[in-house]
C-alpha cells in the first residue's frame, strides 16, 4: 500500500543579490519527521490560489502548516507591531486556502509554531504580537539557539487529543516563536499551556482531526523522550485513515 501523500507548507527567500535566484523552502527536519512516520512530504509553495489549494487537499491525506514568519496582523484587525515581522501576503494566503480547503474535506491538519498561529487567526482567532514586549514572563519563549534543547515545561490537558498522542499531562519542549494566541478561535480548544499561561497547543473537537504546537516537535524527534515523534505517529494514524477513506 502506497505511503499517505502530506501537503508541507513552505517558505519564500528573495534572490540575496542580483544574479542569484529567490527560493521556496523548508527545514529539512519537518521532512525526515514526516518520513520517519512512513508519510510522503509534498512541499507546497506558498503562492496557490484557493482553486489550487482546494486541488492539492483534495489529492493529498493530509496537511502540515510548518514554522516560519509572522502571520501580517491585518488578518485578524490588528496594526502591525514595531515586533513584527514584515508580512508575507502570499504565504499567508496560501495557507489560510489550505485551512479552508481540509477543514472543509476533513482532512487532518498539523500545525507547528507559525502553524498554530494561522491555524488561529484562520478561525477567527487573534495573536499577541511580541511576547517579550506585551506580556513580559520568566519564561523563555524566543530561544533561537536552542532549537534541539527542551527549555520550559508545559501542563497537557487530560482527555485531548494532545494528551491521547504524548501519553503524558507534562513534558518539557523548545520554544522558538516571539508570538502566541491572544484570542483563541471560537472552534478550537487549547489543550496545553506554558507556566505563565502562553497557549502551547491547539485543537478542535468533532470529527475533523486537527492539532497544532507552538514548539518545534520536529527538531526532538532524536531526543530520548517519545512525545514529540509520538505527535507525528498520531498525525500519520490519522492521515492514514483519511487515505483509506478517499481512495
Amino acid at each position: 500500500m502506497p505511503h499517505p501523500l502530506v501537503a508541507l507548507t513552505a517558505s519564500s527567500k528573495a534572490a540575496s543579490r542580483p544574479g542569484k535566484y529567490s527560493r521556496v523552502r523548508v527545514n529539512e527536519a519537518y521532512v525526515r519527521a514526516l518520513q520517519s512516520v512512513g508519510l510522503v512530504p509534498l512541499v507546497i509553495p506558498p503562492s496557490l490560489s484557493p482553486d489550487e489549494a482546494r486541488a492539492v487537499v483534495a489529492r493529498v491525506s493530509g496537511v502540515v502548516l510548518s514554522g516560519g514568519e509572522d502571520v501580517d496582523p491585518a488578518r485578524y484587525g490588528a496594526a502591525r507591531h514595531p515586533a513584527t515581522q514584515k508580512p508575507k501576503a502570499a504565504r499567508d494566503a496560501t495557507e489560510l486556502a489550505l485551512v479552508e480547503a481540509a477543514r472543509d474535506a476533513g482532512r487532518p491538519l498539523l500545525g507547528i509554531c507559525r502553524g498554530l498561529q494561522l491555524l488561529n487567526v484562520a478561525l477567527g482567532g487573534t495573536l499577541v504580537q511580541d511576547l517579550g514586549m506585551l506580556r513580559p514572563s520568566e519564561v523563555g519563549h524566543s530561544q533561537e539557539s536552542s532549537g534541539t534543547q527542551r527549555v520550559h515545561g508545559l501542563t497537557i490537558l487530560s482527555g485531548t487529543r494532545l494528551h491521547a498522542a504524548v501519553r503524558a499531562l507534562a513534558i518539557d519542549v523548545n520554544s522558538i516563536h516571539h508570538q502566541a494566541v491572544d484570542r483563541l478561535a471560537s472552534s478550537l480548544h487549547a489543550t496545553a499551556y506554558a507556566p505563565d499561561g502562553v497557549v502551547e497547543a491547539v485543537e478542535t473537537a468533532g470529527d475533523w482531526w486537527t492539532l497544532a504546537v507552538q514548539w518545534h516537535p520536529e527538531e526532538l524527534m532524536e531526543d530520548a523522550q517519545p512525545w514529540d515523534r509520538a505527535i507525528f505517529e498520531a498525525f500519520a494514524q490519522a492521515c492514514g485513515m483519511a487515505a483509506d477513506a478517499h481512495i
